[in-house]
């Protein structure tokens, strides 16, 4: 025998004792798993092992003598590695060391299961696909049946709801929209409930001087377009019964402003008003219009307008009121200092002075050590810890150094998220509300996605805080079934993603969702191109369906036309179980797109592999 041949056979061999072995050891964790779920535990462990290895020498050999290059192991690794041995066997002249179904079937069995798992979970998915699309519904969903319907029409088979958003009597309003456009269209939409977690996050920055602006839209040289616009209302009436601006204006939006209402019912069609605004700027605006309680009035230049501000008509005058305040936020650049602190008093912005801003969450504060990296408003700002110090009041200060930001710098806005990726936050997954929420989706709802989900400890939590739910339940066993799905969206969870799953299998209706977007921020945007396809490999061995989740066809959902990216992005996506799509003013249009993706896409990709249908295009005069 060839001795190199001889070298790997004894490579795969070993290789094979190593996962065998690698069972063993996790044995225990196995045998909590839910019955359901046992092979998929044994075969994510053998493929955590096999990801311990470094095997491409092994895999280019392998392909050399026409094996597998073990390049599509997940769905049954041992069976892989089994049948690449007995393609060894053969080529040595031997007996064949592996026989029977365990080797033959291991991979459709493991497809069968994880689309069982995945239709549990998700519902049914059409014939021709085997992704879902899963859509986020707008607080709009609770009012506008229609609405919903489109969605449903359009292609949606699942409904989020994002419980950070609105409260019990919107969401149960959702719900029976979707319900109701389900049955219409004569199959199931199941309802996903979102719940969020803790959330770290700016604090509240003192608002600036009410000051509002009325502003014209100019052409590149500078000729007017659109008119600015005053929308002047009684002073006397309470807020919720003053007349709403037009919704038909074109242009910027006009400046909403209260005045005594006998000065406003003198004004007609056609009458001038004067001001100066706060710049000591003389203005002269026409009425155009009145209309339902309120008069439009517009000027040929912008104008700076306060509180104190007097309008005159025909040598009257009356003092606006109702500007609001200016929302004021911090601009940073690199190399700026900035204080986080847990005193939850107002910011001051102040020139010359180093910024402070509090955090909503004091515990984070506590947490974060000198040399950690703090990350603010989705990663558009980096920051590193530099030094900490207690004041006299007791309030903890962390001393950050701006490391990242645009060379023109970014404003930091008050209640903008705050991620500490090498910070262990002493928090549970779930908080006080998310409680709250859990016990209304566990009696309304169909699927909890978890936030904040870290590790093993926080996935039991949510399991014990489950099983107490369906204690206290009238229908306990509804509760039990509770399809959860583990939002993969912190380091921890990723670098410990094999125990996160074992844990979480103790459930039997399990997923989990890719949460790019978080994940992005604390792992790096350059992270992106490989660890979506990594946890999806994990899941896919472990048969645990996913959901592909943020900014999936996000430039069509929110302008109307998708970007070729996105398009190969989506592709990618509907390799998973399900696709969340996100809200916008085109989500329908989004829906309908991604359907067509689904449908031509589900005959020719499985997961991470290439169905070879035939093409068409390629055949004369043939049809794809």
């Amino acid at each position: 025998m060839d001795s190199r041949l001889q070298e790997l056979i004894n490579e795969v061999d070993d290789l094979i004792k190593a996962l065998e072995k690698s069972e063993e050891d996790k044995a225990g964790a196995i045998a909590k798993v839910a019955a359901n779920h046992r092979l998929g535990a044994v075969n994510l462990v053998h493929y955590a092992e096999l990801r311990r290895h470094d095997i491409r020498k092994m895999q280019n050999e392998l392909a050399s003598v026409g094996a597998t290059r073990l390049t599509t192991t997940e769905p049954a690794v041992i069976a892989r590695l089994q049948a690449a041995r007995n393609v060894l066997s053969a080529y040595a002249g031997e007996e064949l060391k592996y026989r029977g179904t365990e080797v033959s079937d291991a991979f459709a069995l493991a497809d069968d299961i994880l689309e069982e798992h995945a239709t549990t979970l998700f519902g049914e998915s059409s014939e021709e696909t085997h992704s879902r699309i899963m859509v986020t519904l707008p607080s709009e969903a609770g009012e506008d049946l229609d609405l919903v319907r489109g969605f449903a029409d359009a292609g949606m088979e699942l409904a989020r709801i994002n419980c950070a958003h609105d409260g019990p009597a919107v969401w149960e309003r959702m719900i029976a929209n979707v319900h109701t456009a389900a049955e219409e269209a004569g199959r199931e939409i199941k309802v996903a409930m979102d719940l969020a977690g803790p959330k770290v996050r700016t604090g509240e920055i003192a608002p600036g001087p009410a000051v509002g602006r009325a502003r014209v839209t100019r052409t590149d040289t500078g000729q007017v377009i659109t008119p600015a616009k005053l929308w002047l209302t009684p002073d006397d009436l309470p807020g919720d019964q003053t007349p709403p601006v037009p919704a038909d204006l074109p242009g910027r939006p006009a400046l909403a402003l209260r005045v005594n209402r006998e000065w406003l019912g003198k004004l007609t069609e056609g009458a001038e008003i004067s001001l100066h605004d706060t710049r000591d700027a003389k203005r002269r605006f026409t009425v155009a219009r009145i209309e339902g309680g309120g008069v439009l009035a517009e000027g040929q230049r912008n104008a700076y307008i306060s509180d104190s501000t007097l309008l005159e008509h025909d040598w009257e005058k009356t003092r606006v009121s109702g500007v609001p305040a200016t929302e004021q936020r911090l601009r940073l650049f690199v190399g700026d200092r900035l204080i986080l602190t847990d005193d939850q008093a107002p910011a001051e912005p102040a020139p010359g002075w180093n910024p402070r801003i509090s955090c909503t969450l004091p515990e984070a504060v506590a947490a974060i050590q000198v040399g950690h990296p703090v990350l603010f408003d989705d990663g558009s700002i980096a920051a590193r810890a530099t030094c900490r110090q207690t004041t006299p009041e007791g309030h903890t200060e962390i001393g950050l150094e701006v490391t990242r930001a645009r060379p023109e710098g970014v404003n930091l806005a008050a209640y903008k998220g705050i991620n500490l990726p090498q910070t262990f936050l002493p928090l549970p997954s779930l908080t006080e509300e998310d409680i709250e929420a859990f016990r209304f989706v566990a009696a309304h709802g169909d699927i909890a996605d978890i936030s904040f989900i870290r590790d093993e400890q926080d996935v039991a939590f949510v399991l014990d805080t489950l099983e107490k739910i369906a204690q206290e339940s009238d229908d306990p066993e509804r509760v039990r079934n509770l399809g959860i799905v583990l939002k993969i969206e912190t380091i921890p969870a990723y670098e410990g993603l094999c125990s996160v799953l074992l844990e979480g299998m103790r459930h039997p209706n399990l997923g989990v969702m890719i949460a790019r977007g978080d994940l992005a921020v604390e792992l790096g945007f350059h992270r992106m191109a490989e660890v979506p396809r990594l946890i999806s490999q994990m899941a896919e061995a472990a048969h645990v369906p996913t959901v592909m989740a943020t900014q999936i066809l996000e430039n069509l959902a929110k302008s109307g036309l998708p970007s070729r990216a996105e398009i190969t992005d989506a592709g990618y996506a509907l390799r998973s179980e399900a696709v969340m799509l996100n809200k916008g003013p085109h989500i329908t249009d989004a829906i309908r797109i991604l359907h067509t993706l689904s449908t031509s896409l589900g005959r020719s990709q499985r997961k991470n592999r290439q169905l070879l249908r035939r093409i068409g295009s390629w055949v004369p005069n043939g049809n794809e």
